[in-house]
């Protein structure tokens, strides 16, 4: 099948075009070449312009299915949506779970309402995100009636991972030593390798699959608890955990979700987000969505983060320095509490 990809550079986008020249088909990469690609991407056709105006490369070609996988924005997903409504059989758009209204209760599915635009013109990524998520899926939707997929990942995971969102804690746990481990140890935690992502994703849209679908993982119920001390025994099982309540943390200045990655306390500013680690993805495992052993992915986590050439200045995680400050903290807490 001939193939179109919005984006295709970075992460998820580079994966699924990998992985659809992987599975035999003719891959075409339309992107601005702004980027530095995360791979080769040997057999694929580049194309460039930019989404946002300037859609020329794409002529008059037809291709059997689209995957969008760099849509943030509207305005900017209609100019798409338009130019390929006679150009493409299928338009698979890869939203995300940041499209709910809030994640105060668990196991929100795809029925659930999702978020709404205070200023319908704002296109502000960084302060309206999933709101913006859930228009773009709208303008989709309205653009190819009968003829799209959404996908709506949780946190995407694995090699290539720009935000260290994950990699901190492989790379952290394989340094060993005391290592605070956040909140609650039955706290259940969600993420999918972008591989087994990419990997569903073609394979829905070429079996022509439409209609809306949450997909994150593992299939069986992950706390964090499991998710550290697995992470640690692949990283070298060096690391030694404290486990630190919410209430602690969040007092001496520990930041949930990019400072110490997969923490939500479900307080205060983190509240409507409680749940956003819990999402029922039931529909898309009937529909194959599979996942490889966690294992796999910490390897293939590290093999990638030892051979980065960019410094590795980390997006996200603890520093040593607030994270000993931390440690020593709680621990005369303990003590005293113990006197």
């Amino acid at each position: 099948m001939k193939v179109l990809i919005l984006g295709g550079t970075v992460f998820l986008g580079y994966h699924v075009a990998r992985s659809a020249l992987e599975a035999g088909h003719e891959v075409t990469v339309f992107s601005r070449g702004l980027s530095k690609p995360a791979g080769p991407l040997p057999g694929a056709e580049r194309l460039t312009g930019d989404r946002d105006g300037n859609l020329d490369a794409l002529g008059e070609r037809k291709w059997d299915f689209v995957i969008d996988t760099s849509g943030y924005v509207p305005r900017v997903v209609r100019q798409s949506v338009e130019r390929l409504t006679d150009a493409v059989g299928l338009y698979v758009f890869v939203s995300s779970i940041s499209v709910y209204d809030g994640f105060r209760e668990p196991r929100k599915d795809e029925t659930h309402a999702t978020g709404t635009l205070d200023d319908p013109l704002t296109e502000d990524v960084a302060k309206a995100y999933g709101p913006l998520k859930a228009s773009c899926e709208e303008v989709v939707r309205e653009g190819f009636p009968g003829r799209a997929l959404i996908v709506r990942p949780g946190l995407i995971v694995g090699p290539n991972d720009p935000t260290d969102r994950f990699t901190y804690w492989p790379v952290r746990l394989r340094e060993g030593g005391e290592t605070i481990a956040p909140g609650l140890p039955d706290a259940p935690v969600q993420f999918i390798d972008v591989r087994d992502l990419a990997e569903w994703i073609v394979r829905m849209a070429e079996s022509r699959r439409t209609g809306t679908y949450n997909a994150t993982g593992p299939a069986i119920r992950t706390t964090m608890k499991d998710f550290l001390e697995r992470t640690n025994q692949a990283s070298g099982g060096g690391a030694g955990f404290e486990w630190v309540d919410n209430e602690f943390l969040l007092a001496n200045g520990a930041g949930p979700w990019m400072e110490l990655p997969l923490w939500i306390p479900g307080t205060g500013e983190t509240a409507d987000a409680r749940y956003m680690l819990d999402v029922d993805i039931d529909r898309a495992l009937a529909e194959g969505l599979t996942f490889r052993p966690l294992e796999e992915t910490i390897e293939a986590t590290l093999e990638w983060d030892d051979a980065r050439t960019d410094g590795k200045v980390r997006k996200a995680g603890m520093n040593a320095e607030k994270e000993k400050k931390i440690l020593d903290l709680w621990q005369t807490k303990r003590s005293n509490g113990n006197q």
